[in-house]
């Protein structure tokens, strides 16, 4: 089996692939992810995960590399991640009682064979209504500064998440029904049990 690297710091992306039984190297990209308003939410999240899959594999030409990004949009306009906790509770407060998108796209690339894999995935979150006690509370308990829309899926999402239509793993950071087929044309495998 090709050795396999992550191209992400991100926790979560890491957790779902060793959860899935996959053992692989962490390499986070070394470049700034971009976010332009003028470019829709599946564009973005695309050129971001290719951006940081080239940029690792530059420097691991032999390894099969996996690199991606996740976007929230709200009416089709693209929802980063929060500056500080005062602009997580304003993205919070946009999102109550409404439903937005998630969209996370993949980059699979061998730099060695030229082979490649490109793919995205949306789902739909509905929030419950958040009232202002509600925001705080959700706020103290998660780190909401890395997350796109400020917020997580996993652990307390629960609380403020009424309905996800779509992979739910692709809200967290990585789509893995289709993520886990991809690898496997690459020879990238989980371990055995």
């Amino acid at each position: 089996m090709p050795s396999f690297v992550l191209a992400s710091s991100s926790p979560r992306r890491a957790a779902l692939l060793s959860n899935a039984g996959f053992e692989f190297e962490i390499a986070a990209p070394r470049i700034a992810e971009k976010f332009d308003a003028a470019v829709t939410l599946r564009e973005l999240t695309l050129w971001n995960a290719l951006r940081k899959g080239m940029s690792v594999a530059q420097t691991c030409p032999d390894a099969v590399v996996l690199a991606a990004d996740t976007l929230v949009a709200l009416e089709n306009e693209t929802i980063g991640k929060p500056a500080d906790l005062k602009e997580a509770a304003r993205m919070l407060r946009r999102l109550s009682g409404r439903t937005h998108e998630v969209c996370s796209a993949v980059l699979i690339y061998h730099q060695t064979s030229g082979r490649s894999a490109v793919f995205h995935d949306i789902s739909r979150v509905r929030f419950h209504r958040l009232n202002r006690a509600m925001i705080d509370k959700y706020v103290a308990k998660v780190d909401p500064l890395d997350k796109a829309g400020a917020y997580a899926a996993q652990g307390s999402g629960a609380e403020i998440i009424a309905k996800i239509n779509g992979s739910f793993t692709n809200v967290v950071g990585l789509p893995m029904e289709k993520t886990i087929d991809a690898l496997a044309k690459f020879g990238v495998r989980p371990k055995e049990c």
